[in-house]
């Protein structure tokens, strides 16, 4: 890092907003994003020669790539753009207005767009990395749908102001609730790695105050904790979780009572923000379900919703019609995913099981009915409902030796 003749680095004045420290720790400038590029050297350098590209060479590019891809912040210092947020901003667009130009293209790219998401999930999931893509699709295709909902089908004259408030309200409330989602699912904090010990019979040369079997003592969890055997204890976080938490890999963090990484979110799912997340699908499938009847009703008169849906003829006719045809099917894909994924967490929630504690009993990890935490339908759900009420830093975790 470059000093100056007061001693001070230049990393350690005030940034302008197109200023960023890069990799190196030095000072750089946006406008020097084509600059020192030797990572970006050796892979065209590869590319001419015809040699195959190696992972370190190609990690190395993207992490040069992703530093160097800031926009200026008048608050100070460029901020780094993350490089997953940019595909959805650019290929939704582009792809629902090519599937609006003719049937089979139409069919074409809303059969290649589930595949090439799924396909990116396989492997950001493989991988157990975190990523935006998720998060920045699901909110751009929310925004990118009101902004064709009020551009192409409002002028039409066929939806009323009250129907455009509760569209408007339900967007914002799905927003809302995805936002209070966001927040603080529960992670488990670490505090002094302290534990209880419960000895079931007596130990030779003990303190006078052991007396006998039952005796308790507060012991230091080390470094070696991990061996020291329970089936609560997680080696990474290094601390004891409460019954039903989990570790999420993703993350990085131990969750109470974790149901799942949710990467629509980027996040998990767990007791802290488990009944916003339903609320949030909640409101998403109202909304969405409201927002295609109206479309559908703008641009296929004639047809009751659901036929018009799998038929509305002459809709290829006028490109604004067929583009609202082509979202209202993106939609119906989105919202019957956003369905099946509210229909499962109605049938854990009511066996008192999380999506966690399913997938390990479906790998043979154990029964589903072992967990015994069900106690009927009523009182399933009125635990659900009030568990976010009682979170709290778990105890310190008796142990039986």
């Amino acid at each position: 890092m470059k000093k100056r003749a007061n001693g001070r680095s230049e990393a350690d004045e005030a940034l302008c907003c197109c200023e960023y420290i890069n990799r190196q720790g030095e000072r750089s400038h946006v406008a020097a994003c084509c600059c020192d590029c030797e990572d970006l050297d050796e892979a065209c350098d590869r590319w001419m020669k015809m040699e195959p590209q190696t992972q370190a060479s190609l990690d190395r590019l993207s992490a040069v790539v992703s530093d160097r891809l800031r926009v200026p912040w008048l608050w100070g210092g460029a901020r780094r753009l993350e490089l997953s947020v940019i595909p959805p901003l650019v290929l939704l667009p582009a792809l629902l207005r090519l599937a609006a130009l003719h049937f089979l293209l139409g069919l074409t790219v809303l059969t290649a767009l589930p595949a090439l998401v799924l396909w990116y999930y396989y492997v950001t999931h493989r991988k157990k990395g975190r990523t935006l893509f998720f998060l920045s699709l699901a909110l751009f295709s929310l925004a990118y749908m009101y902004f064709l909902f009020v551009s192409e089908v409002l002028p039409h004259g066929d939806v009323t102001p009250p129907q455009l408030a509760v569209v408007t309200v339900g967007v914002v409330l799905t927003l809302t609730a995805m936002l209070h989602t966001k927040r603080d699912p529960g992670v488990v904090r670490g505090g002094p790695l302290h534990s209880t010990v419960t000895y079931a019979a007596p130990r030779h040369n003990t303190d006078p105050a052991f007396e006998g079997a039952g005796a308790r003592e507060e012991v230091l969890l080390g470094d070696g904790a991990e061996q020291g055997v329970r089936e609560n204890w997680c080696p990474p976080c290094r601390l004891a979780r409460p019954p039903r938490a989990g570790h999420c890999r993703v993350c990085g963090v131990c969750v109470q009572r974790l149901d799942h990484h949710c990467v629509w979110i980027n996040s998990c799912v767990g007791q802290g923000n488990h009944r916003s997340f339903l609320l949030t699908l909640l409101l998403f499938l109202l909304t969405s379900l409201y927002g295609i009847s109206l479309v559908l009703r703008s641009v296929c008169p004639r047809q009751n919703v659901l036929v018009a849906l799998l038929y509305c003829p002459g809709i290829y006719n006028q490109y604004s019609d067929a583009l609202c045809f082509t979202c209202a099917w993106y939609c119906s894909m989105v919202t019957a995913g956003v369905l099946h994924l509210l229909l499962v967490q109605v049938v854990h929630v009511s066996h008192n099981v999380t999506e966690r504690e399913a997938r390990m009993a479906a790998r043979g990890r154990g029964p589903l009915h072992a967990t015994n935490y069900s106690r009927g339908l009523r009182d399933n759900w009125v635990e659900f409902m009030t568990m976010q009420d009682h979170l709290k830093a778990p105890s310190p975790t008796p142990d039986l030796v």
